[in-house]
């Protein structure tokens, strides 16, 4: 639906924190869909850690709330260019149930929880071939830049 060209219209992230490949399924003030290919070329694999590379769990957490992201502009019908920013502000019920290593695809979901005063609440959840490695409530606040 989205591939990368289309979400850096949506996102102010920039290689190598843009964390979000491809969008599979968008639906405005309701859900996204999308994905994140995990490749042993990434630059955090380097020190976390050589032997053994695991994605960093703030970079799963990272990578939800920028699927958030693309859902919460797309839903406002607003881009960073509109002088708007998405601030991660929070995490509740924070969950990480398996590692990811390079070579899996992580489907990143969320779902619009609530919205009041430009403070966002997503349900958010994290997969690889269909098992959860995590999941929690996020807080992004859209703020004027």
């Amino acid at each position: 639906m989205m591939d990368v060209k289309e979400i850096r219209n949506y996102l102010p992230h920039r290689y190598p924190f843009l964390l979000v490949d491809r969008v599979l399924a968008l639906e405005p003030g309701e859900s996204i869909t999308a994905i994140k290919n995990v490749t042993v070329n990434e630059p955090f694999f380097n020190g976390h850690f050589p032997d053994h590379p695991v994605m960093p769990g703030v970079l799963i957490v990272e990578a939800m709330a920028q699927a958030a992201g693309v859902l919460g502009f797309k839903t406002m019908d607003k881009t960073p260019e509109d002088g708007s920013i998405y601030y991660f502000v929070g995490a509740d019920n924070l969950r990480f149930k398996r590692p990811v290593v390079p070579g899996d695809q992580l489907q990143l979901d969320a779902k619009v929880i609530s919205e009041r005063r430009g403070i966002w609440k997503f349900d958010v959840r994290a997969s690889v071939d269909g098992e959860t490695v995590s999941s929690a409530t996020i807080l992004c606040a859209d703020r004027k830049v």
